[in-house]
């Protein structure tokens, strides 16, 4: 056997054994959710009820828009730490122009316009701030986010004095909470339309490619003449307004804009964007990523929370699977290479 003969049967050789791992490698996230719930079942048995698995599938559809938010910017190598304020900002504003326009005796419709209008342009422009900074002025986006983290803690807090802000419509929560197309809960298939759009740009769209380019190899994406700056600003924006989106559907759950509505937001969608497989190195990840990972969060915090764990204890628990998710990512990279 020749020497050129010999190469090509070792790469298939190494292929053959490649294809098993990447498999299993796919599969492990499926198979710990299927464990992960039918432990908590074991525990309490209301774990696996109806009302309790519609109650799981509809905080999922709210994290897995957080995570397909973070998704977006992990792609390229960073993150957006300021999403959970933003969110909480977006809340209240979003309230607050509702309130308003109220008051001034604007019809229902020209109120909710109003609501959405605040919403979304506060999301517009946090995204844009966070954007400029990190590609433009070349900030890194850990610290550009962490000072866009407190600015939007600070308008949102200012915003509503520190209270929850009155005044939402009924319809508002209606249309965004309450109501449903073919039985299905609006939350669930506001997410599941924005999650099939978001694929479909990140696959089929120059501006979708563009983000695996970029994150796989950033100096060979400028080297081929992508406008990366252009892309990476509009990445935060399209992250910011992923989020507004989301804030829009908890102030509607929620009947009010509460400036903690975000919370621990941040972590929680770093946490399902890792854990479903998203790489922190960028270039590899998509909504199916964001979406199972979103779908193990919240099992872990729905079973916790039915177990009655400590919520301190839920948060240690949370750090921790955002650092194995770490880890493994690493140790698939190292596999794969």
């Amino acid at each position: 056997m020749s020497d050129v003969e010999l190469s090509v049967a070792a790469k298939d050789t190494s292929l053959a054994k490649r294809l098993p791992a990447q498999w299993l490698w796919r599969a492990m996230l499926p198979i710990a959710l299927v464990i992960l719930l039918l432990g908590f079942a074991a525990v309490d048995g209301r774990v696996l009820s109806p009302a309790n698995l519609l109650n799981i599938a509809q905080q999922t559809s709210y994290l897995a828009l957080f995570a397909m938010a973070q998704t977006v910017v992990i792609l390229t190598r960073g993150f957006d730490l300021a999403l959970g304020p933003t969110v909480s900002m977006v809340s209240v504003g979003t309230a607050l122009a509702m309130a308003g326009a109220t008051a001034a005796g604007h019809d229902t419709t020209a109120v909710l316009l109003a609501g959405l209008a605040a919403g979304f342009g506060l999301g517009i422009a946090c995204g844009l701030f966070n954007g400029v900074v990190i590609a433009l002025l070349g900030v890194n986006p850990f610290v550009a986010t962490l000072g866009s983290y407190n600015i939007a803690i600070g308008v949102a807090t200012t915003l509503s004095a520190g209270r929850p802000v009155q005044g939402v419509p009924s319809l508002f929560s209606q249309l965004f909470y309450g109501g449903s197309v073919f039985g299905i809960p609006a939350a669930i298939t506001i997410t599941i339309a924005v999650g099939l759009v978001l694929h479909l740009t990140l696959v089929r769209t120059v501006f979708g490619r563009s983000l695996y380019i970029i994150g796989t190899n950033p100096r060979a994406a400028a080297v081929a003449g992508l406008p990366v700056k252009r892309i990476l600003t509009l990445t935060y924006v399209l992250c910011s307004v992923l989020a507004a989106l989301g804030a829009i559907m908890m102030t509607a759950r929620t009947g009010s804009g509460e400036p903690n509505l975000g919370g621990s937001l941040s972590l929680q969608a770093i946490a399902g964007a890792v854990v479903g497989g998203t790489s922190l190195a960028g270039g590899r990840g998509g909504v199916g990523t964001a979406v199972l990972g979103a779908l193990f969060v919240t099992i872990l915090s729905n079973g916790m929370n039915l177990t009655r764990i400590d919520g301190y204890v839920q948060m240690v628990v949370l750090g921790a699977i955002v650092i194995i998710g770490v880890l493994l990512d690493r140790l698939r990279q190292e596999r794969s290479q």
